[in-house]
């Protein structure tokens, strides 16, 4: 693929940008421009919504329909833009914070109703742009501005909550592996309903310094010896699988789309 084409789609005045070196978030973003490029994608047809947060800065970075909303309130603004104009491709970039905190009930009526939006989670486990609070994510354990001595709180796995609300598709990868987070990426784009990519990433800032993971390297070396293929993973102990991240396609099933529903409910008011 022409690095152009991919290069095409960035608004370079905005850099460089706000992320810390070494940020996984930048690999997400490639992904997501190499997956947009395959695709034959337009700009003047594609959105991409954000809320809040290191990672929802990603939308002032590329060069398409987009907007930067409120904390965890984005799925609400892409929903309201996919049911205004069905034909757009509605993204909606976010952070684990983002999505399953205050923006927890947009996220999971979106999974319910399958509207054809594509959710890409970027998961650091961690509030990285606001000081380093836990998120609903963060593992048991694992220390934070807000959890000194060890977070005790039960985290959020983000894929069975999507599968659990009735999302279309449900795939999660990390940046490490970031051919594949691009295919899952592609995979969402295409399926008809409701998508969401966890791609696991890191804050080396404010997570990593606290846990033993300091630089960019120390994360996506974790990243690496820590994941665990869906296949494998079914053959694998509770015990085996613990601290394990799991990554793979959980859920890619045909149900109906919420803007088709709801335009056959206009249609069919309309001919009573």
């Amino acid at each position: 693929m022409p690095n152009q084409e991919v290069f095409s789609w960035l608004r370079t005045r905005f850099f460089p940008h706000i992320w810390c070196p070494g940020c996984g978030h930048g690999i997400i973003m490639h992904a997501l421009l190499r997956a947009l490029v395959s695709l034959k994608k337009k700009k003047s047809q594609t959105v991409i919504a954000s809320g809040i947060g290191c990672s929802s800065r990603m939308a002032g970075y590329i060069d398409a329909c987009t907007v930067h909303t409120t904390h965890g309130r984005s799925l609400a603004f892409a929903t309201g833009i996919k049911l205004a104009k069905p034909d757009l491709t509605v993204i909606d970039v976010m952070g684990d914070g983002d999505c399953t905190a205050i923006g927890g009930n947009h996220f999971i009526h979106a999974c319910r109703r399958n509207i054809d939006i594509t959710a890409i989670v970027m998961n650091n486990n961690i509030y990285g742009m606001t000081g380093g609070q836990a998120s609903p994510t963060t593992p048991a354990g694992s220390m934070a501005t807000t959890t000194p001595y060890g977070a005790i709180d039960p985290s959020f796995d983000i894929c069975k909550l999507a599968e659990g609300a009735g999302a279309a598709y449900v795939a999660r990868s990390t940046i490490a592996n970031p051919k594949q987070a691009e295919q899952f990426i592609l995979n969402g784009i295409q399926k008809k309903g409701f998508s969401v990519v966890e791609i696991l990433t890191h804050c080396h800032t404010t997570f990593g310094r606290k846990n033993n993971r300091r630089t960019p390297i120390d994360n996506v070396n974790y990243f690496k010896n820590n994941s665990v293929p869906l296949a494998k993973a079914k053959d694998m102990s509770p015990e085996e699988l613990a601290g394990k991240i799991i990554t793979g396609e959980f859920v890619n099933k045909d149900v109906p789309e919420y803007t088709d529903q709801y335009l056959a409910l206009i249609e069919n008011v309309r001919g009573k």
